[in-house]
């Protein structure tokens, strides 16, 4: 197998709360993630020459050590003694930082075919262990699905999957800092964190309104005083016929999520031809294959 061609897909977080800052600096979180059929196109090749070469079709990306589909590269390479190379190309469609995880899916789709590529033999938990050294997002991108995360994200527990809906998503023309978010977060007695056990219950009952109904972000409460927009796309998607609609990990992506494809059609157009987001897709939730017994 010289050459493999791989999705990388994006992911919404359902619901998103941080319990408090560690003494390390991270955030304890408590998460709810669900992958959607957006996704990145990815091509990797294998060359005699040695080395890792990354070509991507967005000039302001980095195609050095810096780009994480470079990071997972090399790690297996490194770890594995691998001869050779490998080239990989990248054709990015998810938005880029807008919290759907894009940059730790490309690694994780890295990982995945290197590891089939290469015959290495690892199993989906040790692409998982390998993929936290890269970013705590990439265990979960690596599995994808629906899936609670703790810790600093990299503790999963698989959730029953999600029931079938359209997600609409849009990015306005914006750049919202995490590191930003974050610092600014206030954790106290006035926080009002999102209920994930409840969110977590109405996923096992497939209970698409009420899951929709128990929707949260906590860090809506940073960005929303300070980037407006957020909040108005929001209320479009709500007044155009969206069960709820939501800000997806720290920002500024927000998605919404639609029982009829009709409404989310004439969703997405309305904000295709507005001036609030200057990406505007239209997805399904995608749910890992179930084995059959």
């Amino acid at each position: 197998m010289f050459e493999m061609r791989l999705k990388a897909l994006a992911k919404i977080n359902l619901g998103l709360d941080v319990l408090r800052r560690r003494e390390d600096g991270y955030h304890e979180v408590k998460m709810v993630m669900q992958t959607i059929s957006l996704f990145d196109k990815i091509t990797i090749r294998k060359t005699k020459k040695p080395g890792i070469r990354v070509k991507t079709n967005l000039f302001y990306l980095p195609e050095n050590e810096n780009n994480l589909v470079y990071q997972a590269a090399k790690l297996l390479m490194d770890e594995f003694h691998m001869e050779g190379g490998v080239a990989i190309d990248l054709q990015k469609f998810i938005p880029v930082a807008a919290g759907m995880a894009g940059g730790s899916s490309d690694a994780a789709a890295v990982l995945y075919g290197m590891n089939r590529m290469f015959q290495l033999r690892l199993s989906k938990e040790g692409l998982m262990q390998r993929g936290v050294k890269i970013g705590a997002d990439v265990p979960y991108c690596v599995m994808r699905g629906t899936a609670l995360a703790e810790g600093i994200g990299e503790q999963l527990s698989v959730l029953p999957p999600m029931p079938k809906c359209k997600v609409l998503v849009a990015k306005p023309p914006i750049s919202v800092s995490t590191k930003f978010v974050y610092e600014n977060l206030k954790l106290d007695g006035s926080t009002m964190h999102p209920d994930m056990d409840a969110l977590a219950e109405k996923i096992h009952a497939g209970d698409l309104q009420g899951i929709a109904d128990h929707m949260g972000n906590v860090l809506e409460s940073v960005t929303i005083p300070n980037f407006p927009v957020i909040a108005q796309i929001k209320e479009e998607m709500i007044h155009a016929g969206a069960l709820n609609s939501m800000m997806s990990g720290s920002g500024p992506t927000v998605f919404g999520l639609f029982q009829s494809e009709k409404l989310a059609q004439q969703a997405y157009r309305k904000l295709r031809e507005g001036e609030l987001a200057r990406q505007v897709y239209l997805a399904d939730i995608y749910n890992v294959p179930q084995r059959r017994s």
